[in-house]
């Protein structure tokens, strides 16, 4: 006699933790609503049940939960998980999902969405207001230009398959967000163990970024072999620890200027002899062969002059610009793949076909570059030996202090914005890794980032940078909470120039005379007088107002003793007004 088959029930909740696991996910970071009920519930089985799965970190508004993980992948080169409620917590990510489009990192976002069954017809059916009134014709719309894909969970009984598909989309290059709503009753949903398979990562995995072809490498070799004034620009390449040293073996063998516009990471020492700043200015026009290496923009065309003569190759893993409407810079090469393999390659083939004339024109080169290099340290020092005045500190100094005080192995995250190049400048980050920022618009982004890096290295020192204007965008409020809540101490620094200069400087170039500038209002100038330190106290932090030049080194310092003993601190530094 036949046995009856044997039926193993689960909630789709189940599989969906299951899946997670399978795919690799370590964190995520939370701002549930009544949509989860099913998976709150599977989350308390497993842990009465001792099962391991991701860890979860509550967080009090949903950009501090994407700003995490974007930190966080940042930092680690693996995409984690965010979960939000519904329309209302998509709408509020959706910053956050913008500034991970731009950056191309990756992330899975979920969002539950309203139960559609309205009667009780199904478990996890319509029970209270919000029910009626959370539920838009297209959620994925508020999202959908700022990811790479987006869909509903129909069925519990492919929940691992879709989980595989969202983090193989995320982690294939070019990189990105992706999106995944949850409907409250296919999460309650119950289906045999046996119907529900895995998918894994060996044969649905992601697709990378490769090579270049040889006749392609040999052609930027042949240029560089001739050039005499050639330079290359980056922004991202330091996503990849090994592309600082392949960037700057090449620019020394080479003779090459480094320029970074608006940086992501670290792609060059920034001590290094090759390096250039941030602004190519006219470089650009005198260069008769360029790099582009992993850059979207690699100057503003409407006040650099570009040599129509220049020969350009753009080394990316996305060269077009495809999620760029319209893109204006010259490349007479465009090579999309790994910068980190096709710098390898023509480090190779330029070794190899190195003349002794070519070896001294680029020794010549290099002792050019490196005598501005030095002079621009010794303005940099120079910038910085003014202290400013009571009230007006110099962020100059300020930065320069902060460099003295913290290591090599720790991380700037800069958002100062219209400052961004003087916090560079003063604090120039040496080591892959150490310096953080984002390409993306959405202001607001360095509070959770810093709290997801520190998360990802707590061995490091995390230190924000942050302008006024961008502090407020933050939520501060719930950064803080996340940080004394899950002990990730940051130290932030936030200069305060009583509002937003990028507003009053854009203004003042377009109508340098005009009426804005004769009446002195440019609508940019934010509430007088804050004390965003309390911000952080009120969290358990310490927070420290800086007005005495003269007290810069000492309220550094204790700052970072609060910070290395287990407590955020905030130093709220009063630079000259805009």
């Amino acid at each position: 006699m036949d046995k009856a088959p044997q039926v193993t029930l689960h909630t789709t909740a189940h599989f969906f933790l299951e899946g997670l696991n399978e795919i690799g996910i370590e964190y995520l970071f939370c701002n549930f609503g009544t949509d989860y009920a099913p998976l709150i519930e599977e989350m308390a089985r497993w842990r009465a049940e001792g099962r391991k799965f991701p860890k979860t970190l509550l967080c009090p508004h949903e950009n501090t939960a994407v700003q995490m993980a974007i930190g966080y992948a940042m930092a680690t080169g693996r995409g984690q998980a965010v979960m939000v409620h519904v329309d209302a917590g998509t709408a509020n990510a959706a910053m956050g999902l913008h500034d991970a489009c731009r950056s191309r990192v990756p992330l899975i976002l979920f969002a539950g969405k309203a139960p559609y069954t309205v009667r009780g017809e199904l478990p996890g059916s319509r029970d209270t207001y919000v029910h009626f009134i959370q539920e838009p014709f297209d959620q994925g719309g508020i999202v959908r230009n700022y990811v790479k894909w987006e869909w509903t969970l129909p069925s519990g009984v492919i929940t691992k398959e879709v989980l595989r598909r969202a983090h193989s989309v995320a982690h294939s290059d070019p990189r990105g967000p992706v999106y995944l709503m949850l409907p409250r009753e296919t999460l309650a949903q119950t289906w045999d163990a046996a119907a529900v398979r895995s998918f894994p990562e060996a044969r649905y995995g992601t697709a990378g970024a490769g090579a270049a072809p040889a006749e392609a490498v040999a052609a930027i070799v042949e240029r560089l072999l001739t050039a005499r004034h050639p330079i290359l620009i980056t922004s991202y390449a330091g996503r990849s620890p090994r592309a600082p040293g392949l960037i700057e073996e090449l620019a020394r063998a080479a003779g090459i200027r480094v320029f970074e516009f608006n940086p992501l990471h670290l792609n060059i020492a920034r001590t290094s002899p090759c390096y250039g700043g941030q602004a190519p200015g006219r470089h650009v026009a005198e260069a008769d062969a360029g790099l582009l290496v992993d850059v979207d923009v690699p100057w503003i065309p409407s006040d650099t002059r570009e040599n129509p003569q220049s020969w350009w190759a753009h080394i990316d893993v996305d060269p077009v610009k495809e999620r760029s409407p319209i893109w204006g810079f010259p490349s007479n090469l465009r090579l999309p793949g790994d910068s980190t393999i096709v710098l390898a390659q023509v480090i190779d083939a330029l070794n190899a076909k190195a003349t002794p004339a070519f070896r001294e024109a680029a020794a010549r080169r290099f002792e050019a570059i490196t005598r501005e290099h030095n002079e621009r340290r010794a303005e940099t020092a120079k910038l910085a030996a003014n202290k400013g005045e009571r009230g007006a500190v110099n962020a100059h100094y300020l930065c320069a202090e902060i460099a003295k005080a913290i290591g090599e192995d720790d991380i700037l995250v800069n958002e100062s914005i219209r400052n961004a190049a003087l916090v560079y400048r003063q604090i120039p980050r040496t080591r892959p890794g150490t310096a953080l920022g984002c390409s993306g618009g959405a202001l607001g982004y360095s509070n959770g980032m810093a709290l997801g890096a520190r998360l990802a290295r707590p061995e490091a020192t995390v230190v924000q940078v942050v302008g006024d204007g961008s502090f407020y965008f933050g939520n501060p409020s719930s950064a803080y909470a996340v940080s004394r809540q899950y002990g990730l101490p940051v130290f932030t620094v936030v200069l305060d120039n009583s509002g937003w200069s990028a507003v009053k400087e854009s203004t003042l170039r377009m109508y340098p005379e005009g009426a804005a500038k004769a009446v002195d209002e440019f609508g940019a100038r934010l509430a007088p007088n804050p004390d965003f330190g309390k911000i952080c106290e009120a969290a358990g932090g310490y927070g420290e107002m800086l007005v005495d030049p003269s007290a810069v080194p000492e309220a550094i310092q204790r700052c970072l003793a609060q910070v290395r003993a287990g407590r955020p601190a905030l130093l709220h530094a009063k630079i000259p007004v805009l």
